[in-house]
């Protein structure tokens, strides 16, 4: 099996304008369509995907975003590993602007967003336990270190609904469960592309101190847009990075893999021909057997 790799980039990044060869794909899928037209590319004679999560021109808000279309356009593309990259606020003293953190745990407190593919007739739970994959952060950690970018491997990412900031009660409520920092927009992503069977692994570009830290402002979008510029030249370097070495840290034995052979608990005889057609694309290898 071929591996393929996207990037789904957030606030800042929207493109990568060192892929040359660019071709701009407008899918469909069941759920609508994503975000924007999906870049298809080559780098080091690898073929890859970018998405800019909010649009090209960052026009989609957080609670808009189509994040199933995203997973299952991704998914139509023989996509295998996803890498998002995000902006966030820092919920520690040790994580100031700039640093990257490679996620490892999330905590989910969107409200108003759908969550799953599985929503009609055929249900399906899928573990979250680890909601990343282990051989893709040891990937986006060596990117890191190659691109010489300060970092923290391991981290819990708070995500909010938005598009407002927190409040300082919401701020510190975060730093009391030990979240290192908050952002808008891992999930459901991150659920959905497990439910994909899609390895994920998640970058985040610390750009503020949220509105905990004494000695900085309140966060502010100008002052934050001018962090967001200089992570993105990083986050850039990173990805090339990524793309050259990500295969040789593929966990064959990925819990992700196969999650859904014994996720889907819906009785075969109630699983209609509409539903099964409906999410042919990401869960074909089990409904269609």
């Amino acid at each position: 099996m071929t591996n393929k790799l996207a990037i789904i980039g957030g606030s800042g990044l929207y493109d990568v304008e060192e892929f040359k060869e660019r071709d701009l794909l407008e899918i469909k899928t069941p759920w609508g369509y994503p975000s924007d037209k999906i870049l298809k590319t080559k780098f080091d004679a690898k073929e890859v995907y970018f998405l800019p999560r909010h649009g090209r021109g960052h026009f989609i808000s957080p609670s808009n975003i189509n994040f199933r279309a995203n997973i299952d356009a991704l998914k139509q593309l023989g996509v295998t590993d996803i890498v998002s990259v995000s902006a966030v606020g820092s919920l520690k003293e040790s994580l100031p602007p700039g640093k990257f953190v490679i996620i490892d745990q999330f905590i989910d407190r969107t409200f108003a967003r759908n969550k799953t593919f599985f929503e009609d007739e055929i249900v399906a739970h899928v573990s979250m336990a680890h909601p990343t994959s282990n051989g893709l952060m040891n990937a986006c950690e060596d990117a890191i270190k190659k691109s010489r970018i300060d970092y923290q491997r391991g981290g819990i990412y708070v995500v909010m609904e938005g598009p407002q900031f927190s409040t300082l009660a919401e701020s510190n409520l975060y730093r009391s469960w030990k979240a290192d920092v908050i952002g808008m927009t891992n999930m459901p992503e991150a659920k959905l592309a497990r439910e994909a069977e899609i390895r994920y692994a998640s970058i985040s570009m610390v750009t503020d101190y949220d509105c905990w830290h004494p000695d900085h402002e309140n966060v502010d979008v100008q002052k934050v847009i001018k962090v967001l510029l200089d992570n993105a030249v990083k986050a850039k370097d990173m990805i090339k990075n990524l793309i050259k070495n990500f295969e040789k840290h593929i966990d064959k034995n990925d819990p992700t893999n196969n999650c859904l052979d014994v996720a889907i608990i819906t009785a075969p005889e109630k699983r209609t021909k509409k539903t099964i057609k409906k999410l042919k694309n990401i869960a074909g290898r089990v409904l269609l057997k």
